[in-house]
């Protein structure tokens, strides 16, 4: 579709350079696996906040919010505010609470190891069952990210697919191995400026018109495209739609590679300006997206006869149609900024997760360096699972992605939020929690028809919910350490800066 070309190729390379450069530098400031995974919580408000953002939206931000809204309208601001509002919750109820009570657990480095420490779980089985979740979720979701980086590389460089897929895995992988979380963050900086940056500038650039010019056509066209309260089709949307879209937001509460942003801010003053910074990168960028898809509706419309085999490639269209070829390389690095923004997250979680709430178990005294290398390793052996699920870009895999996001939010979600705000919980509650929201996510995907439409986060929210209180309370409640804990943790809260 779009036309391989030497500047799209060498605003390419130069911009996957400028990525390895920071990888480079990042190394140089990696010493243990504090470092590594965390980056020694040395994270100011400004690379936090975009990073979380940026790790959190992928591709999707680009290809699939775009095309969902070429599709439906402004049916797609349901979706879109429920992700707002999600964002605002996580970073203003999480943030600050998450930060000051791993430090208050010995400095809990993973989502897994903070759950087991807030437990005193000594038989460490809820932290490797955590840490078993976060694995099976992410190499789906990587391999997912990588078949998208290929399909980019495909069509910018002319590859064979699967070259392409191993080109774009080895940029991932490079800065990822060597710089861990902080090459991770600050790319992911780079790249979070650059999506919005993009998401502005495209449909204005491509608009024909004024504002309301646009308005005026896109209700002519059909104006059922400019109402919140029924679909394109005329129809009124159910109840059990819109909070299925609206219910998006709560995924945020039990994401790994968002909840590390917290913990790596250096203080808790800068989690208010993370906040808002986060706030109004995401409203930027999906208000983008949106005019992105409705744009492109009309654009196609207009010059295309109508027909576009792929809503999802709205993006690309327009940057082809209106861009010069160095502007428009610029621009499409936007998509590669996407992926690789949450795929190099997702490995590094996942690498924590075997090198610290696995081998770091079963071998407690390992050197820190020794950590750092096994993480690293970690992150070339999960790549090359994700790589191998990722070849075939019909895979089935493909079709878990859909609900990964889902199963992160219920089964994390309702634990860590009653963790950090429920002085009765105990270990056996968070792991009803963690198992019964996870498992209700996979099943109710299978079901369909009425109830069963709606979106499996919520059912896997509510249910895992119920599982923590009523198993808390029947198996006798919290150690009185446990408790001791969370109070002196409450106390801190105020003072820890």
């Amino acid at each position: 579709m779009i036309e391989s070309n030497y500047a799209i190729t060498g605003t390419f390379l130069v911009y996957l350079i400028g990525m390895m450069a920071i990888g480079y530098y990042a190394y140089k400031r990696t010493s243990n696996s504090a470092d590594y995974f965390l980056g020694g919580r040395s994270l100011g408000p400004w690379p936090a906040a975009i990073s979380a953002g940026a790790s959190d939206m992928s591709g999707w931000l680009l290809l699939g919010l775009p095309g969902f809204a070429y599709a439906a309208g402004l049916e797609s601001v349901w979706l879109a505010g429920g992700l707002l509002l999600g964002t605002w919750a996580n970073w203003l109820f999480c943030a600050k609470r998450l930060r000051t009570y791993t430090l208050e657990v010995d400095n809990a480095i993973t989502i897994p190891e903070y759950l087991s420490r807030r437990f005193e779980d000594k038989s460490k089985l809820l932290q490797i069952i955590s840490a078993l979740v976060i694995l099976l979720f992410f190499l789906f979701y990587t391999s997912s990210g990588l078949v998208a980086g290929g399909k980019l590389f495909e069509t910018v460089f002319g590859l064979d697919y699967q070259i392409a897929v191993v080109v774009g895995t080895l940029c991932i992988v490079s800065y990822t191995l060597f710089g861990g979380f902080l090459a991770v963050s600050w790319t992911d900086l780079v790249q979070g400026l650059l999506m919005a940056a993009a998401l502005m500038i495209v449909p204005f650039a491509a608009m024909e018109g004024s504002f309301g010019q646009f308005q005026s056509e896109l209700h002519a066209l059909d104006p059922e495209l400019l109402t919140l309260w029924s679909n394109i089709d005329g129809e009124p949307l159910s109840a059990i739609a819109i909070i299925s879209l609206a219910a998006w937001g709560l995924g945020y509460f039990g994401q790994p590679h968002i909840l590390a942003r917290f913990n790596a801010t250096r203080s808790n003053k800068d989690i208010t300006t993370a906040r808002r910074i986060a706030v109004t990168w995401s409203f930027l960028s999906m208000a983008g997206a949106l005019m992105v898809g409705m744009v492109g509706l009309l654009y196609v419309q207009k010059n295309m006869g109508g027909e576009l085999a792929d809503a999802e490639t709205i993006f690309m269209v327009l940057v082809n149609a209106v861009f010069h070829p160095v502007i428009a390389g610029i621009l499409l690095a936007a998509i590669l900024a996407a992926i690789m923004s949450t795929a190099d997250s997702q490995l590094l979680v996942s690498s924590s997760a075997l090198a610290e709430d696995f081998y770091k178990q079963m071998f407690p005294h390992t050197a820190a360096k020794t950590l750092v290398n096994i993480g690293r390793f970690a992150v070339v052996a999960l790549s090359l699972v994700a790589l191998m699920l990722a070849m075939n870009p019909d895979s089935t895999v493909l079709g878990l992605v859909s609900y990964a996001w889902a199963g992160f939010g219920a089964a994390f979600g309702p634990a860590l939020l009653f963790s950090l705000y429920w002085r009765n919980m105990n270990r056996n509650g968070a792991l009803a929690g963690v198992l019964v929201g996870g498992m209700t996510v996979v099943i109710w995907k299978q079901l369909s028809g009425g109830l069963f439409d709606l979106y499996e986060i919520v059912p896997g929210f509510i249910f895992a919910s119920i599982a923590i209180v009523l198993v808390s309370k029947m198996t006798g409640g919290p150690k009185p350490s446990v408790t001791q804990t969370f109070d002196h943790y409450r106390k801190s809260l105020d003072t820890l800066d």
